[in-house]
């Protein structure tokens, strides 16, 4: 598999990432096992976690296979850190919060390090300047390699990867932002791609198939195996199968007919390729879906298509975030 540079540093990912959300919860030790045999095989290299996910097992699972299945030299471990369950405050970006979550991560992880050490989301209680500096102790003391934040707004991106340019070598360049994108959602092209394009500061996509709608297999009624059936995934899903969303799933499936290969691997092929996106988040069932995904590393969308795709699916753009120079 294809790897590259993730923004405006040396660590270096595979374009496809492999996404732990359901680890621990619907995903078994069995089942993740074969499904990060699969992507090593493949030769994927990020792995990307969190603390919450699974309460706390899907970076217990993975430390588990990590040196025992696959060498640890060969995973990019990325996990994120700041979410609580707490119905008052759902998102704790302190510094003292931050870096007792990482020890915990890394004990459950076993390993001393992660290569990827992610706010989880934007902490409005925190000043913003204390939260970074979690990121700069975490990679000075050698716990984290790099960082990066997740779902954070453009504005918020903007001046957190500003801050920590104002002090070359003293503070942690960020290296990467985690945000929803697909053909379904194209939200971040509003706001947040511009800035991180602008300051080098590379794009995780999660949910990269529009949770799964961008298959094809909500066209006729909802699955009984699949996430749209599931008491505790069904609100993630139905958002997207509005009368709007099926207009691009049709045209998904219409390319993908005309390049007889699937609409996963059109809808994942348009998104990897998309400017500023370093690795789509891949999130599977099992490690057969997995390797269906896997599969569109050979696949490169002819121009007329992609141009189609963008079409079907643009946002609308309102001030002020027109680009008013084509005015």
């Amino acid at each position: 598999m294809e790897q590259r540079h993730l923004g405006r540093t040396g660590l270096r990912v595979s374009r496809i990432g492999l996404g732990t959300l359901t680890w621990g919860r619907d995903t078994g030790e069995e089942a993740a096992a074969e499904q990060l045999k699969t992507f090593w095989e493949a030769g994927g290299t990020l792995v990307d976690t969190a603390d919450v996910y699974g309460g706390g097992e899907a970076e217990y699972l993975l430390g588990q296979l990590v040196g025992s299945l696959v060498p640890r030299r060969d995973v990019v471990i990325a996990t994120k850190s700041g979410s609580v369950p707490d119905p008052d405050r759902r998102f704790n970006g302190s510094r003292g919060h931050l870096l007792a979550a990482l020890d915990d991560s890394l004990d459950r992880l076993g390993t001393d390090y992660v290569d990827l050490w992610q706010v989880h989301a934007f902490d409005p209680l925190t000043p913003l300047e204390e939260t970074l500096q979690a990121l700069d102790l975490a990679v000075s003391s050698g716990r984290a390699r790099y960082a990066g934040v997740s779902n954070f707004s453009g504005w918020q991106l903007a001046k957190a990867a500003t801050w920590q340019l104002a002090a070359p070598g003293v503070r942690t360049r960020l290296a990467s932002t985690q945000m929803e994108y697909s053909l379904l959602q194209r939200g971040v092209e509003r706001e947040v791609l511009p800035a991180a394009l602008d300051l080098e500061v590379g794009l995780l996509p999660s949910s990269p198939l529009g949770r799964g709608v961008l298959t094809g297999k909500y066209r006729d009624g909802t699955p009984a195996d699949s996430r749209g059936a599931s008491p505790g995934l069904a609100a993630l899903v139905e958002p997207y199968l509005d009368e709007a969303a099926g207009l691009i799933v049709d045209a998904v499936v219409t390319a993908a007919q005309g390049l007889a290969v699937t609409p996963l691997q059109v809808a994942l092929a348009w998104i990897r390729d998309r400017p500023g996106v370093a690795a789509p988040i891949v999130g599977a069932r099992t490690s057969t879906q997995l390797g269906a995904a896997l599969s569109v590393e050979a696949l490169t969308l002819p121009e007329e298509i992609r141009r189609a795709l963008d079409d079907v699916s643009a946002p609308v753009h309102r001030y002020p975030d027109q680009d008013w120079s084509t005015l």
